[in-house]
């Protein structure tokens, strides 16, 4: 049975900084790339991070410079630090993992960011 169970989630004042973690069993993790999404109320979800199963990085110009996606292979975990933090980051973030036809979520953790 394939889990992604996020964590890491919660409310910090804007500035602050928290760390996501994403923590998947019953995958091949490494084959895998991994993915942070998110979705704000009223929104669609949106794409926010990529880490390759080769180790490349991609980021949404939105969180450029503010956020790190990384992945440790050997605790079958991705990883989204997150740094100045600001109010129009507050949503429900979701992990994602994919990898030919195949494609899990997790249940998703709430971040809101206060003003």
């Amino acid at each position: 049975q394939v889990q992604l169970v996020e964590s890491g989630g919660g409310l910090v004042q804007a500035g602050g900084s928290l760390r996501l973690s994403c923590a998947a069993s019953g995958i091949t993790f490494s084959l895998y790339a991994m993915d942070w999404y998110r979705q704000a109320p009223g929104k669609q979800r949106e794409l926010v991070a990529t880490a390759t199963r080769d180790g490349s990085t991609n980021y949404a110009d939105s969180v450029k410079g503010r956020f790190t996606i990384s992945r440790d292979n050997a605790k079958n975990t991705v990883y989204l630090q997150m740094n100045s933090l600001r109010p129009e980051d507050t949503a429900v973030y979701y992990c994602n993992a994919r990898w030919s036809t195949l494609d899990y979520w997790g249940q998703g953790t709430q971040v809101t960011v206060s003003s």
